[in-house]
Parts: C-alpha cells; sequence; structure tokens
C-alpha cells in the first residue's frame, strides 16, 4: 500500500522567482571560483542548470538521471518517493564540478547523488530541512510539509471573476 502524502500545503514557484533565485545562485557560485561544468540532475535541475550555465558563462553540461518520485497511474501525481532507480550517471567523483537540483526534500536523492559525486558542489534553488544537510549552496529554504510546485508543474489558464462564475455569465 501506497505510503499516505505527507504534505499539508503547497508552495508555487513563478518562473519570474525561480529565474530571480537562479541568477542569486550563480551570483554566489561564481564568487567560488571556476568550474570545470555543471552536472544537472535530472529532470527538476535541468531549468535551473541551464540558467546557471548562461550566467557563468558555462558550455560543458551533463546530467545524471535519476527517478525517485513516480507513478505506475498515467496523469497521477506522485508526492511519494518510491526506490531509486538509476538511468545514467556520470564518470569521477565530481572535483571541480557544479551539481545543480531545483530542490533537495528529503534528502534521498541527494544522498545518492553525493555518493557518486562526493567532490562536486552541490547547489539548488531550495532546500528543506531533512535535505539541507546534504547539499552546500541554496537559495531559500520551505518547511518540510510544503509541496512545491514549479512553473513546469502547472497550467496557467483564464478564470472567470467569482461575480460571472457565480452569475452564470
Amino acid at each position: 500500500m501506497p505510503e499516505s502524502n505527507p504534505y499539508k500545503d503547497e508552495i508555487i514557484i513563478s518562473w519570474v522567482e525561480l529565474h530571480r533565485d537562479a541568477r542569486y545562485l550563480s551570483r554566489v557560485l561564481h564568487d567560488m571560483g571556476e568550474w570545470k561544468g555543471i552536472i544537472a540532475i535530472t529532470r527538476g535541475g535541468l531549468v535551473p542548470a541551464a540558467l546557471v550555465a548562461r550566467e557563468l558563462d558555462i558550455r560543458l553540461v551533463d546530467t545524471v538521471c535519476v527517478v525517485s518520485y513516480g507513478t505506475t497511474d498515467p496523469g497521477v501525481e506522485a508526492k511519494t518517493q518510491g526506490k531509486l532507480q538509476w538511468l545514467k550517471t556520470v564518470e569521477g567523483d565530481g572535483e571541480g564540478w557544479l551539481l545543480i537540483d531545483d530542490l533537495v526534500d528529503t534528502g534521498g536523492t541527494a544522498r545518492a547523488v553525493r555518493e557518486r559525486l562526493p567532490r562536486a558542489h552541490f547547489a539548488c534553488l531550495y532546500a528543506k530541512p531533512m535535505g539541507r544537510p546534504v547539499v552546500d549552496t541554496f537559495v531559500k529554504e520551505f518547511k518540510q510539509e510544503k509541496w512545491i510546485y514549479f512553473p513546469w508543474d502547472i497550467d496557467y489558464r483564464f478564470v472567470s471573476p467569482i461575480k460571472a462564475q457565480r452569475s452564470g455569465k
């Protein structure tokens, strides 16, 4: 039987907020020195990695591909972590590389990636208390019980004003 949903509330991150936070993270990382390249943790780390790569003028970008949230039901959102499944990794111990992700939640995925790349500098946009010790640099911390929706997770659409909804117009 699947684990019950541990999240009590939701936060929606806008494209503007995500971009602002990625630029802030880039400034912090720039001040740390030069990097060989970026390793994005897919899929969540792809967009932040692209933004950081642009800001730091890094052209060498690779990925580690690991699945931790999943469901067998199409169209059903998965809010519980399952067994980690490695789809792709990279050579080496990560020395001189930036490891980028969008969020460190419980730290399960982050710890697994950190074991494979112990010398990479692990940076993410957002952290929660359980995962925070695993990363080196992050921008904002959220409470553990918050579910974070990223801009690529949601669909913006027009909503009629309340008065029009209630009058049937």
